[in-house]
């Protein structure tokens, strides 16, 4: 067994921008979902002793669950900053456009929900501010600008785009790029060891001839990278139950955890360290998004932002999961 970790810091800069981010970017989805107050703050505090400093979240979080509105792990991320004192040591990432309140992209919808953001967050600025999802109905000629206006009048350092085709991202670009306006610096693309043509392709190769980062959500593809998941073995208790079985039913699903068992073996290391470390060597990918909903779940998660897959492990990941 070898360790082949990494002792060096573990920072990338953001496409275009001067954010410069942990490798590793810690999911707010289950914030005020499946880790209440308490439970969030641990584990923010343990990710930023871990080294980490790129928190992920969205105003639409959690609206699924009964009772919330939307904008709860906004507000829990907002608490721990000012309680913690660090909010200059973090590099906040949030979405609009997907409330169901404040859902699409108008130029109107954009400025209001941004505004909602700072007021939870309870911050003067939003580092990286994405579109959660694209808006087909409204053009990059109302958009773009709205984006740019928020950048200038420095509530948000920089902008980038979630669920959104190759065709509507090259438009955006050309669009900023023609008129001198802020443009988007990241993606943020489904895409696992288990859902590769979610990104690769068209997309990543926009991303690629742009500059561009990628920052990649369902990164353990809803737990199943982890290992937890086996054809005939015991129900696993979570949220994410249900999607993550659903990978077994796939003829590659085994077959990757087969190639996660063998590499994470031979590092001695969790499954899903290797499958995060494997999304993290793909080109254009700069900070895989991981959740974790207690502080005993984050350790596997860090250490993928030291492991450096050799080139033998990564072909056996890939052969695996194409």
């Amino acid at each position: 067994m070898t360790d082949n970790l990494s002792d060096a810091p573990h920072q990338v800069t953001l496409g275009g921008s001067d954010l410069a981010v942990s490798t590793l970017s810690l999911g707010g989805n289950v914030f005020g979902w499946t880790a209440d107050r308490a439970e969030s703050f641990a584990v923010l505090d343990a990710y930023a002793a871990g080294g980490g400093n790129f928190v992920d979240t969205a105003d639409v979080y959690s609206s699924w669950v009964p009772g919330n509105t939307g904008g709860e792990s906004e507000t829990i991320i907002g608490d721990w900053l000012r309680s913690r004192a660090n909010r200059a040591d973090i590099v906040v990432a949030t979405k609009v456009g997907a409330h169901p309140e404040a859902s699409g992209l108008s130029a109107v919808t954009i400025k209001s929900a941004t505004e909602d953001s700072l007021r939870r967050l309870g911050v003067d600025h939003i580092d990286l501010l994405y579109t959660h999802r694209d808006d087909t109905g409204t053009p990059v000629e109302e958009f773009v600008p709205a984006l740019d206006q928020l950048v200038r009048e420095g509530k948000v350092r920089a902008v980038a785009a979630s669920n959104i085709s190759a065709e509507r991202l090259t438009e955006a670009l050309e669009f900023s790029a023609r008129e001198g306006l802020a443009a988007y610096v990241a993606v943020q693309p489904h895409y696992n060891l288990v859902s590769r043509g979610t990104y690769e392709g068209p997309l990543a190769e926009v991303v690629a001839a742009h500059g561009l980062s990628a920052v990649p959500y369902y990164a353990l593809a809803s737990g199943f990278l982890t290992g937890k998941y086996r054809p005939g073995g015991a129900a696993v208790e979570s949220a994410r139950a249900i999607g993550a079985a659903r990978y077994l039913e796939d003829p590659r699903g085994p077959k990757v955890l087969d190639a996660l068992d063998q590499v994470a073996a031979e590092h001695g290391v969790a499954q899903a360290t290797v499958a995060l470390a494997w999304l993290a060597a793909q080109p254009t990918v700069a900070a895989p998004i991981a959740s974790a909903r207690t502080v005993e779940q984050l350790p596997p998660l860090l250490a993928a932002s030291r492991l450096r897959l050799r080139p033998a492990e990564l072909a056996l990941l890939d052969a695996a999961s194409a």
